[in-house]
């Protein structure tokens, strides 16, 4: 039978910068350990049984839930990072468990509406301490989540934690505060996690936007990276279904970027003499990245994302819309506290009435909160 002390021993075999789990800052309240689970594991697994990651699938990637059954939602997301950073972290020798944790936390602290209900609260909270998700996620993992008796949020190890408040990409800026050090740099698995987020986040809005038919797939032709790759598939299956082509075309994309990044982190980590852990958190620059001819490659197709999807008039009406709920529903709330559900607003009693309304629109789904605006606005709705 396999223990938790065999797993420690096979994290031996890790790359000498990777981070053991034996070697872990440990958790904000002592437990003892699990016989047959390394700390990384039951972080995963706490993640998974939280309520915020079951909220995960009715919250807006791009498209908001009922524009159709087959857009990604950031569940949906969330699993395509795990499964992409795993992989990354699987040839680098890196470790995967902590890894898969921290991707399956890293957007607990998203609001209902994507980027808009996140956009809609930082400019609300601007005067009440600020609002960004990756502070939010911290705060559901370290306070808001409710399934333990002995403890509040769900007491995971201080590497998945940093991983949640250190979340960096191009659309996600962090400000960790203590205990984190905002000049160390992040641990190899988490740079892995936030390389996966961008590949997932830019290939996956491309196969869905080309799937709602905001995207042409004509007016890529424009973007060097995406043409590539649909040269080398029409050269190996010159006959392929419009659907299965794209898929395949998509898939060779991220496969492309994945490989580049091993390539080009290998050969960071041998360059800069990586050969502990400190080595990684020491250096001021990242290791994690894409070569410079995938980085040039790469701006095109973002650039045509945001100009032809995330630009879209009608992805900015969806994006208004939604801004102006969030609003409405935090001036309502703020007004007349009574109208938060019993649970939330015995929290008054001791916090900000601010971050407590926060708290509850963060966590809503965008169903919930649609709801939720129609009792409030629609004077036929039930309350």
């Amino acid at each position: 039978m396999f223990k938790r002390i065999d797993l420690e021993k096979r994290e031996d075999l890790l790359a000498p910068y990777a981070k053991k789990s034996k070697d872990s800052k440990g958790r904000l309240h002592k437990e003892p350990e699990h016989p047959y689970r390394s700390c990384y594991q039951r972080d995963r697994d706490r993640v998974i049984y939280s309520t915020a990651f079951r909220r995960l699938e009715y919250k807006t990637q791009v498209f908001v839930n009922h524009e159709g059954d087959h857009y990604r939602t950031r569940l949906t997301h969330t699993l395509e990072v795990a499964q992409i950073a795993k992989s990354i972290a699987r040839a680098l020798q890196l470790n995967e468990d902590l890894v898969e944790a921290i991707a399956l936390a890293h957007d607990l602290g998203h609001t209902p509406f994507g980027h808009s209900g996140e956009d809609a609260l930082r400019e609300i909270m601007k005067d009440y301490g600020g609002f960004d998700h990756n502070t939010q996620g911290l705060r559901v993992v370290d306070l808001l989540e409710e399934r333990y008796p002995e403890f509040p949020g769900l007491n995971l190890s201080y590497e998945v934690r940093e991983g949640v408040i250190k979340h960096s990409t191009a659309y996600d800026l962090p400000r960790p505060s203590l205990p984190f050090e905002a000049t160390a740099s992040p641990l190899l698995e988490i740079q892995v996690v936030d390389v996966a987020d961008e590949i997932a986040y830019d290939n996956h809005d491309l196969d869905d936007g080309i799937a709602s038919r905001l995207i042409k797939e004509e007016d890529l032709k424009k973007v060097p990276l995406w043409e590539k790759e649909v040269k080398a598939i029409r050269k190996i299956y010159p006959h392929l279904k419009d659907e299965v082509r794209k898929y395949q075309i998509i898939r060779s994309l991220i496969n492309a970027q994945i490989t580049d990044i091993l390539t080009q982190t290998d050969s960071n980590i041998k360059r800069h003499k990586i050969r502990k852990v400190s080595d990684v958190t020491k250096l001021p620059i990242r290791l994690v990245t894409f070569s410079k001819p995938m980085e040039e490659l790469r701006k095109p197709m973002r650039a045509f994302l945001q100009k032809n999807l995330y630009q879209h008039y009608r992805v900015v009406r969806m994006s208004n819309k939604a801004h102006r709920f969030i609003t409405e529903l935090f001036n309502v709330y703020s007004d007349k506290p009574e109208q938060l559900p019993p649970s939330t607003h015995d929290r008054l009693k001791k916090e900000d009435k601010h971050q407590v309304v926060c708290d509850y629109i963060a966590g809503m789904t965008d169903r919930y909160a649609l709801d939720e605006y129609k009792k409030f606005f629609e004077p036929y709705e039930r309350v």
